[in-house]
Formats: C-alpha cells, sequence, structure tokens
C-alpha cells in the first residue's frame, strides 16, 4: 500500500505533544485484562508518547518507537520508558520481546507487508496487538456549525488516502489483519477543552499542514481560526467525545 512521503507529524512536534489528548482508562483495563504477562510492551509510532506514559504504570519496560526524531524528542518521560528512532517495520528489537504490542492513532501509515511480520517476529506467543485511532469528534452544536465544519470543508482535498483506513474501522480488507480478532469494548475519549485547545489540536491534523502550502486556502484557514478564537471565548469549555476504532488480536501465526 502507499505510504505517506514525508511526516507532517515531525513539524510543530510541541504543539502536537501538548495539544493531542490521552486514552480512556478503560481501554488499558481492557487490554490488560487480555493481557498475560507485565514484562515488556512495545508502543509503536508513540509520537510524543501519549500511550506510553499510561502503559509505564502496568509493564516493568516500556519500548517506545517512532521514526521521527521531533516527536521522540518531546516524549513524556519515566525511568522504565526507552524512546527510540525506528521504523515500524523493521526494528532491533530480539525475537518473542513483547507481551503487549500496541499503536496509538498511527496505525493507518505502515506498511504491512512489512510490519505484520515484524510484530509476529517481536511478539511473545500469543502476545496481545492492539491498535486503536480516532477521527471525527462531536462537540458544541454551535462550534461544529461555525467553526469545525466549514474547516473541514477546506482541508478535505488534503487528506491522504491512508487516513481512509482509520475512518473504515480498520477493517480487515484495509490492513490486512493477519491475527484472530478479539471483539473491543466500545470506548471514546471524553475531555473538555476551550476554544482555543479545539483549535490547536485540528491544527495537529496531517490534511491541515498540506493545505498551508496552498497560500488560498492557508489564508482562509487563518482566518477561520482567528474568527472562531474570538467568537467562542464566551463559551468557556466544552464537552469533547472522541470515538475510538480499536482493532485487536492474540499474536499467533496463522
Amino acid at each position: 500500500m502507499p505510504v505517506q512521503e514525508s511526516n507532517p507529524f515531525s513539524q510543530a512536534s510541541h504543539v502536537y505533544a501538548q495539544a493531542r489528548p490521552r486514552y480512556p482508562r478503560d481501554l488499558y483495563n481492557w487490554m490488560l485484562a487480555h493481557t498475560s504477562g507485565r514484562d515488556a510492551v512495545w508502543d509503536c509510532a508513540t509520537g510524543s508518547g501519549q500511550a506510553a506514559i499510561d502503559l509505564a504504570a502496568h509493564f516493568a519496560r516500556v519500548e517506545a518507537t517512532d521514526i521521527s526524531a521531533e516527536q521522540v524528542g518531546e516524549g513524556m518521560q519515566q525511568a522504565n520508558i526507552h524512546y527510540s528512532i525506528q521504523p515500524a517495520e523493521q526494528t532491533s528489537f530480539l525475537d518473542q520481546t513483547f507481551d503487549l504490542v500496541t499503536v496509538a492513532q498511527a496505525l493507518h501509515w505502515f506498511d504491512y507487508t512489512r510490519f505484520w511480520p515484524e510484530v509476529l517476529r517481536v511478539a511473545k506467543p500469543n502476545a496481545l496487538f492492539c491498535a486503536w485511532g480516532y477521527a471525527w469528534f462531536t462537540c458544541d452544536p454551535e462550534v461544529d456549525t461555525g467553526f469545525v465544519q466549514p474547516f473541514r470543508r477546506l482541508i478535505e482535498p488534503y487528506w491522504a488516502m491512508n487516513n481512509r483506513i482509520l475512518w473504515d474501522g480498520f477493517h480487515d480488507e484495509g490492513i490486512a489483519f493477519p491475527f484472530k480478532r478479539i471483539t473491543p469494548p466500545r470506548l471514546a475519549i471524553q475531555t473538555v477543552w476551550t476554544i482555543a485547545q479545539l483549535i490547536k489540536y485540528m491544527q495537529t491534523w496531517s490534511a491541515y499542514k498540506h493545505a498551508l502550502k496552498n497560500e488560498t486556502v492557508a489564508s482562509g484557514l487563518q482566518k477561520l481560526c482567528a474568527d472562531a478564537a474570538q467568537r467562542f471565548v464566551p463559551k468557556g469549555t466544552m464537552q469533547i467525545t472522541m470515538p475510538l476504532h480499536i482493532v485487536a488480536g492474540h499474536v499467533v501465526e496463522q
């Protein structure tokens, strides 16, 4: 499958670290219930460590990898987290190392013909693989109509095809999932943001970064964000709900 030529998440990685949400506790509890060992977890494409920092509370060792040195440089620190710059498809880990392999908000970017064999190699027999991601969200209806929807329309042409794998919920035909699936729970990220926080989050989207290369679109986006930042300040904070797409299975060679 095609993969992205450049990594937009390396740009302004400190903003990504600040703007991206953490994941619900119920997700970790569910993974732990399906994971027998607590020795080591590989958090692949860790970004700035939003998942790694929470996994560190449950495993003796967290290996957090990413292809972006900038993202790794922003990684959340904990004594038992080891960050390294490695591609998902080829790592330096020993065979049968990990009790759990996780991918948060990144599986749709991988080369599956090379990634799945790597998971099979480094995971312990019957280890759990779990990947998840979020796409759209719900928020205050007035903010959605007056800002979110116009923003999405402007950046629509700039989404990569890879994003649709996530939007479709990681269907088998999209990711060629090689392991026996476990039915995951229905979960969502619940957070409370100001309009400034929402704008900062939406500006981390890959399509937004690509859209900025078009001066006309960039001008429209900047005006839209500036107007929203002023117009919706009186609302204070608002509830944000982001449903998760989850794919999971035990790592057993078929």
